[in-house]
């Protein structure tokens, strides 16, 4: 009688540590983990057996930081990376998708705006993700209820292009009679540039003869944001 021996399945050296890692998300999310450690997770859903940890590293140097490599181009991260499209993808996905987790929380809620702190929850959730410079106006109603977010302009990585007769136009489309301004400052501080407070002041003059009022401008980078109205800086301010 023959006997037919089967070929040992080759054992993944790394599947006993994925599995703990794994079971370290579940039970207590990303608590402790370092940046590299996170990106090795992730990465797990690209990679079937080979060490992510040396490759989370090596990306990571290559950026400077996980936040600059999530930022960063898809393409780019291909290249300086040495990864294929689908790691790429993967990983300039994730900003993308937090933009559309913290807006969608919005969706269903009816937004006040009058306190700076919603406002600025609100603007700083608009921005996750954007690589680029956006101008956004809110339309609010006499109540200070959201009815509509226009976005007016969109940008290179640092320079938008501004003009009041189009938040004119999209103010008075919306019925709002009072609004307040938003636009981002990606890859740097939060402070306004003479631009900024140029373009402001033109908007805020602009919309007062069709007894519109400006509530405020709110300049985002990052999680940290500039209020003209707390800075008591040409716009209206909150009502409380």
């Amino acid at each position: 009688m023959i006997h037919i021996s089967k070929k040992p399945k080759k054992e993944n050296p790394h599947e006993g540590h994925r599995g703990r890692v794994r079971k370290r998300f579940i039970e207590n999310g990303l608590n402790g983990f370092a940046h590299h450690e996170m990106l090795e997770l992730l990465l797990y859903y690209c990679y079937a057996q080979q060490d992510t940890n040396e490759i989370a590293h090596k990306m990571i140097k290559e950026y400077g930081s996980l936040y600059n490599l999530f930022e960063a181009d898809t393409f780019d991260i291909m290249n300086r990376c040495n990864v294929t499209e689908r790691v790429a993808v993967l990983v300039s996905l994730i900003p993308k998708l937090c933009n559309v987790y913290f807006r969608s929380k919005w969706e269903r809620e009816i937004i006040v705006m009058k306190s700076l702190n919603i406002a600025a929850q609100y603007a700083v959730s608009l921005f996750v993700g954007r690589t680029n410079e956006a101008f956004y106006i809110f339309c609010l109603d006499t109540g200070y209820r959201l009815n509509h977010v226009s976005l007016i302009a969109e940008g290179t990585l640092d320079e938008t292009a501004i003009y009041p007769r189009e938040i004119v136009g999209e103010s008075i489309k919306h019925q709002a009679t009072h609004i307040i301004l938003a636009h981002n400052h990606p890859g740097a501080t939060a402070n306004p540039s003479r631009r900024d407070i140029e373009a402001t002041r033109k908007i805020v003059e602009g919309l007062k003869f069709m007894n519109i009022r400006v509530i405020d401008h709110i300049v985002v980078a990052g999680d940290k944001y500039y209020s003209f109205a707390s800075n008591d800086y040409m716009v209206e301010g909150y009502i409380s």
